[in-house]
């Protein structure tokens, strides 16, 4: 749960509609997969030019995901 946690507080430092943030966790025994649902308006800030701000993101809690030996994936939802 704390990628949940720890993906909220950097996305509501990003958005501007942060009452539309919604994550979703899946867990298996392998992999973590976070769907990411925001504001249509906040898109482009989320997945930034040329995608940089969302292959961070990934890179971030894939960083996250070693200190919990789980792969985690984020997914982005239009």
């Amino acid at each position: 749960m704390q990628e949940v946690e720890f993906l909220t507080f950097i996305l509501e430092n990003l958005v501007s509609h942060k009452e539309d943030i919604k994550i979703e966790r899946k867990e298996d025994e392998l992999w973590v997969l976070l769907t990411l649902q925001v504001n249509k308006e906040d898109m482009g800030v989320i997945i930034g030019k040329g995608g940089n701000t969302i292959n961070a993101l990934r890179a971030i809690l894939r960083l996250l995901g070693v200190k919990t030996n789980k792969k985690i994936n984020l997914k982005v939802v239009d």
